[in-house]
């Protein structure tokens, strides 16, 4: 099956000459496991090739995260890395540094290599977040004044990262994942006056991504009005059953495309910064 969101970020983009991932002046991928619903591999390399970069984009989905430490041994000429589920924390004991934001919100999705300009050799892996600003870029356009709390589903890294961007913006979040822990509604506490009072509802779960689009969180969508905006953070497929649920009673609906660009263009100025301390 064909979605037109693939169709949307490979538009106009023509055959790439294929060689080895070495014999590219730069080399920037994306790390996880599984990767079969990322866009991001077409992303970047559509913008390699029509402002000629000499770079390539590849996945590395690797299925333990100490198999880091061997893809940068292979991959002498890797600038960059993204970070997706489930790495975002599981990451950080292997980084060299991280900056504020990152340290303050607990997850890394970007990495950048900083390597010696005359000798090639890494002299630090940092680890940045671009989460934060992508989902924050997005928030003014589904905003209203009903909409001053939020219902967070999710505890991991790219929920950390929806909080922090919600704070920032002064809007209330309340976590909620399957398991009870302090400070975290489960599911099943769920009520409908609460539903009434969190007017923005986020999925910052990986479930309902492709190839298991039949499934969603274990939300009571049957609490919905109108008033409600419902944001997937998944984008892959471009409607999943948690948006197809919140439409059958009538909330607005998102997907994660929007934030996707805006924290892939974040990535890009990371990597490519020139200024830097170690």
């Amino acid at each position: 099956m064909k979605y037109r969101i693939c169709d949307y970020i490979c538009a106009n983009i023509t055959a790439i000459v294929m060689k080895s991932p070495l014999a590219y002046k730069h080399l920037y991928g994306l790390i996880g496991y599984p990767l079969v619903h990322s866009f991001s591999r077409e992303f970047f390399n559509q913008k390699f090739m029509a402002e000629g970069i000499d770079a390539r984009y590849i996945n590395f989905e690797i299925e333990d995260i100490g198999q880091l430490m061997n893809v940068i041994a292979e991959y002498p000429n890797l600038n960059g890395l993204n970070v997706t589920a489930p790495y975002k924390e599981a990451v950080i004991p292997l980084l060299d540094s991280i900056d504020d934001d990152a340290r303050k919100i607990g997850a890394v999705n970007v990495i950048r290599f900083i390597r010696d300009k005359d000798t090639g050799s890494l002299l630090d892996l940092r680890g940045h977040n671009s989460d934060v600003v992508g989902f924050g870029k997005t928030l003014p356009s589904i905003l209203t004044p009903q909409r001053d709390k939020a219902m967070v589903l999710g505890t991991g890294g790219a929920a950390k990262a929806v909080r922090t961007a919600l704070q920032l913006y002064g809007i209330e979040a309340q976590l909620v994942s399957r398991r009870k822990s302090e400070h975290v509604l489960i599911y099943e506490e769920i009520t409908r006056a609460m539903v009434a009072s969190y007017k923005l509802i986020i999925n910052a779960t990986p479930v309902g991504k492709y190839p298991d689009n039949d499934k969603c969180p274990d939300f009571p969508y049957r609490f919905l009005t109108r008033e409600h905006m419902c944001y997937d953070l998944i984008y892959n497929p471009e409607e999943t059953l948690f948006m197809k649920n919140a439409a059958r009673y009538g909330a607005e609906t998102k997907n994660g495309l929007e934030m996707l660009l805006l924290q892939a263009f974040d990535s890009y100025e990371i990597w490519t910064r020139e200024d830097f301390e170690i």
